[in-house]
């Protein structure tokens, strides 16, 4: 069987097409980022819909399907029983979870605080769920007075600390963020403990920079760690090294927003010459999903639209493109948190069109099954979790011959 040279698996991070079956369980009923973008703003994805996102949704009014579509199409549901980056990304990589992660909705346990103040030697803010630009809008002006760094949560298991790069320097709150990445586990576990750095003042407003930095509790054994040891490239483009915890790859591209990550994946499509690249675009949620910013969020589609139809025109015959999302976080929805959705599954590759083959990949029952994919591309044994397609998208019929 014919195995693709290169895959290139990209993530909308929260770009969900529709409730998942057990949604109502997550307090989610009723969300659709994707299609309530499309019925609250004006949205024009070509691109997208031509490769057959439209068909995922079936008779969606504003998504119409493509009547030849040139990818292969389906949705996948979350298999784990949770709604965040980790959890997603991980599940994709072969890692279902068997149990949520911690979450601390109330703040975070006096005793844990009281440990980090004396590990750090500070005193903390906050302490609370609240979204990261409220919170410095709200305490900053005090966090400057005082210095003490804002401690906050969200609906995800994340311990958050912002500080003012002029009171507290980057080094410095990258030490703390460590510091509380070694206390949280166990009873206190938290997935990822993410440093918040921002500039401004209470006059001008507070603004976070791009310098935000993720410590990840270490994944379980997963694809990524897999492919590495058998010898197969990985190149990881966004926030993925953090969130596999710095394991798992031959090279890391820390972007910090859709440009960043577009430009890098363009580069690598000139210089990569085998493997899998990996990448995560995280304007969707970061900028606008958690921000109720329905009109951002939809320019934001029409910006990766366009950067895919540039990129795609220029595909070569023995790569496999695969794109998809981490979970839901429909902007229309009450409140600021990620929702649980389906997320799309679109397989694109040149020389299946005009085959005839059926591009239905139906609903996938874990994000598993993409790494599955992968890695039995790449000759290996999907020996984890997933049930891989590969053999549904006929890779097998003289692609890429010569």
């Amino acid at each position: 069987m014919y195995r693709f040279k290169r895959v290139f698996v990209l993530v909308m991070d929260s770009v969900g097409v529709g409730a998942a079956p057990d949604a109502e369980s997550f307090g989610d009923e009723g969300a659709a980022t994707l299609q309530h973008i499309a019925e609250n703003a004006s949205l024009a994805i070509p691109t997208l819909l031509g490769l057959g996102l439209g068909n995922i949704l079936r008779n969606h009014p504003k998504l119409p399907p493509a009547a030849a579509p040139t990818a292969f199409f389906g949705k996948m549901v979350e298999a784990s029983p949770a709604k965040d980056t980790s959890t997603g990304h991980w599940e994709m990589m072969g890692v279902i979870r068997q149990q949520p992660p911690k979450v601390y909705p109330q703040g975070f346990p006096a005793d844990f605080v009281t440990a980090l103040s004396k590990e750090t030697g500070r005193q903390f803010l906050g302490n609370k769920a609240a979204s990261g630009t409220e919170i410095i809008a709200e305490l900053g002006a005090e966090h400057m007075q005082t210095g003490c760094p804002i401690l906050y949560t969200s609906a995800d298991s994340v311990l958050q600390i912002a500080a003012h790069v002029d009171i507290i320097p980057l080094e410095e709150l990258y030490r703390i963020c460590r510091i509380a990445r070694k206390l949280a586990r166990d009873d206190w576990e938290v997935d990822r403990v993410i440093a918040r750095p921002f500039v401004g003042s209470s006059e001008s407003g507070f603004t976070r920079t791009e310098d935000r930095r993720d410590f990840s509790i270490p994944p379980p054994r997963n694809y990524l760690d897999l492919m590495s040891e058998s010898g197969v490239p990985v190149t990881l483009v966004g926030k993925l090294e953090d969130v596999f915890a710095g394991r798992g790859f031959s090279a890391s591209f820390h972007t910090h927003s859709n440009q960043q990550t577009a430009t890098a994946v363009t580069e690598l499509l000139v210089s990569f010459e085998e493997g899998m690249v990996f990448a995560n675009f995280i304007d969707f949620d970061m900028l606008y999903g958690h921000r109720n910013d329905t009109a951002g969020y939809a320019g934001a589609l029409e910006e990766f639209d366009r950067w895919l139809g540039e990129i795609l025109g220029n595909w070569s015959v023995g790569d496999l493109l695969i794109l998809t999302a981490d979970h839901g976080n429909d902007p229309t929805y009450p409140g600021t948190d990620h929702t649980r959705e389906c997320v799309p599954l679109l397989v694109f590759h040149r020389a299946h069109i005009g085959r005839g083959f059926v591009h239905n990949l139906g609903v996938r029952q874990s994000f598993a099954d993409l790494g599955a994919t992968v890695v039995e591309n790449f000759g290996l044994e999907p020996s984890l979790r997933g049930r891989s397609f590969l053999a549904d998208i006929r890779p097998d019929l003289g692609i890429g011959e010569k």
